[in-house]
């Protein structure tokens, strides 16, 4: 039992001082940020980074570096004419920020979101405005920041890196632009349509039951609930045709918002849209969401069957009437006896389902 009590004690005291000395670096380090003169700081912002990067114990070691107050002098050195600086800041902000919404909101308070802004406008500093977008993405999951993002105006910014970012800015533009977007603490603010073909040509690179994708194609409901937008889709090369695609291979959010997004097309104009729908191979896909797809996308895919039909619709589809509609419309599209075929097997399986459940 002596051994057990002094094993113990020797174990606590290991601890303590290891603490101690993380403690004492962290203070010293801080300092360096704080009162340094440009260089100092430099290399303690990369202290920053490496500490909290090779610690198991970081989600304490950034609320330790926050209470030092190093947020601030690092938040200054965005302003910095020196692109070092401005990288190495950035990367500390970052690293202070993940899984820290504490950190989030007072790198915001610290006035971080001005020259972020400005870095998004650089054209031929690529990593800076890598960088700056990735910030913006993870500072825009707080929602306390959310408001004083989309007011600062990077919305527009993120919308031009989707056409000329490099992948992983891309990907963070969307994932920013998400966040800002589906706010529920905030009025919902909608993209400019002009986002519409950029986010169409990632969502034919990307997996369509991927989360990315369900983020993308939640952005191209919303722009096209806009007369504006629904005109940019039919510009977008295979806009209708990736949305199709999405509906066959996508999880059962993002082809719940696909969709969402054509039966917007077909209510807003029947006789503009039916037709380009029709000729991109809707049907299989829609007849699938019937069984498949969640009750929202069940009903919408009954609703946009029902649009699709040569005749206007005077009530809602129900499964009897649906072999007629299939009869319709899946022998106009290509001509393709193959589709029809291809229908009306996906009629039998819904009929069979629908029995099952009922």
């Amino acid at each position: 039992m002596v051994e057990e009590n002094s094993s113990s004690n020797s174990s606590r005291a290991a601890e303590q001082s290891f603490n101690h000395k993380k403690q004492t670096l962290i203070d010293e380090i801080s300092c360096k940020v704080i009162t340094g003169d440009l260089p100092t700081k430099i290399q303690a912002a990369r202290e920053i980074r490496s500490l909290i990067r090779n610690r198991n114990s970081s989600d304490k070691i950034r609320t330790k570096f926050a209470a030092a107050g190093v947020i601030q002098p690092l938040v200054l050195m965005l302003y910095s004419k020196i692109h070092d600086a401005r990288e190495v800041s950035l990367l500390a902000l970052l690293n202070l920020a993940s899984r820290n919404e504490r950190n989030k909101e007072q790198i915001v308070t610290c006035g971080a979101i001005p020259p972020l802004v400005e870095l998004l406008k650089f054209q031929n500093a690529s990593t800076l405005r890598e960088l700056a977008t990735a910030a913006i993405l993870t500072l825009s999951t707080a929602p306390p920041n959310k408001q004083t993002l989309v007011e600062s105006g990077v919305i527009p910014l993120l919308v031009q890196i989707l056409s000329c970012g490099n992948v992983q800015g891309r990907v963070d533009a969307v994932t920013a632009l998400y966040n800002l977007s589906t706010s529920k603490e905030q009025p919902i603010i909608i993209p400019d349509p002009s986002a519409v073909p950029p986010l169409i040509n990632l969502l034919k690179e990307c997996k369509k039951s991927s989360k990315f994708a369900e983020k993308a194609t939640t952005l191209i409901e919303m722009i096209l609930k806009s007369e504006e937008g629904r005109l940019t889709i039919t510009k977008a090369d295979n806009g209708i045709l990736t949305l199709v695609e999405t509906i066959e291979d996508g999880s059962l959010v993002s082809t719940e918002h696909a969709v969402s997004a054509l039966l917007s097309l077909c209510q807003s104009c029947r006789s503009k849209y039916r037709e380009l729908i029709l000729n991109e191979g809707a049907i299989p896909g829609l007849l699938r969401l019937t069984v498949y797809g969640t009750v929202e996308a069940q009903d919408m895919a009954r609703t946009l069957l029902d649009l699709l039909r040569d005749s206007p619709p005077e009530k809602r589809l129900s499964s009897s009437a649906l072999e007629t509609i299939v009869h319709d419309i899946a022998v106009r599209v290509d001509g393709s006896e193959k589709t029809a075929e291809i229908a009306k097997s996906l009629l039998q399986d819904m009929v069979q389902n629908s029995m099952s459940i009922t």
